[in-house]
């Protein structure tokens, strides 16, 4: 009887599950690209960090305008080549140093900046993208749909399917508003101040 009860077992783990019927593709899709750009806490993140990105274009022409002309009068002023006093080249070489070291830095000044907005313009999409997930699958529940794809890659579809400006309408009312400060990562320690390594003191060619 032990035997028949194994037997029974295997036989019915060997048979086949039926396969569960797939249920037919209702689709939606959304302009994300749309949404985002044209969501009214974009609008107001694009509005806060104007002024930080026309503060850097102000701040790299002020440097690109001194440092040419530190670089004009280094060239104007460099010692000829032969019968110059020893102390004189050195002294120019010196500020050819001091003029490479302030270049480098006035690059990272510059890079940093670029990359803290770029960071708050980041943080501003994963913001607006986390605040429309929930609406999407709320709207997709009301349409009964069961696949939400992005408009940008499809090749057609028909605009009854479209639902970016529902989302926009209920986003717009959600989230009015985001943060351009992104979050410190957890247990970063501020970086220490590195000095950048001075260049070869070469001479400015004439």
């Amino acid at each position: 009887m032990k035997n028949l009860f194994i037997a029974l077992a295997l036989a019915g783990a060997a048979t086949p599950v039926l396969a569960q019927p797939v249920p037919a593709a209702i689709i939606v899709t959304v302009d994300r690209q749309e949404m985002i750009a044209t969501s009214a806490a974009a609008k107001a993140a694009q509005a806060e960090l104007k002024p930080k990105g026309d503060a850097l274009i102000a701040r790299v022409g002020q440097l690109r305008t001194s440092l040419s002309a530190e670089e004009k009068t280094l060239r104007d002023t460099q010692p000829p080549q032969q019968g110059a006093p020893p102390a004189a080249i050195t002294a120019w070489q010196a500020k050819v140093q001091d003029f490479q070291r302030r270049q480098q830095a006035a690059d990272a000044e510059v890079q940093r900046k670029q990359q803290e907005i770029q960071a708050a313009e980041q943080w501003v999409i994963k913001q607006i993208t986390d605040g429309a997930t929930p609406i999407i699958s709320q709207i997709m529940r009301e349409r009964g749909a069961n696949i939400a794809v992005d408009e940008q890659v499809t090749l057609q579809h028909a605009a009854a399917i479209d639902i970016t400006a529902d989302v926009l309408a209920r986003l717009d009312k959600a989230l009015p508003k985001v943060s351009i400060t992104p979050p410190a990562p957890a247990g970063a320690a501020p970086a220490p101040a590195v000095a950048p390594t001075p260049a070869p003191a070469a001479p400015p060619r004439r």
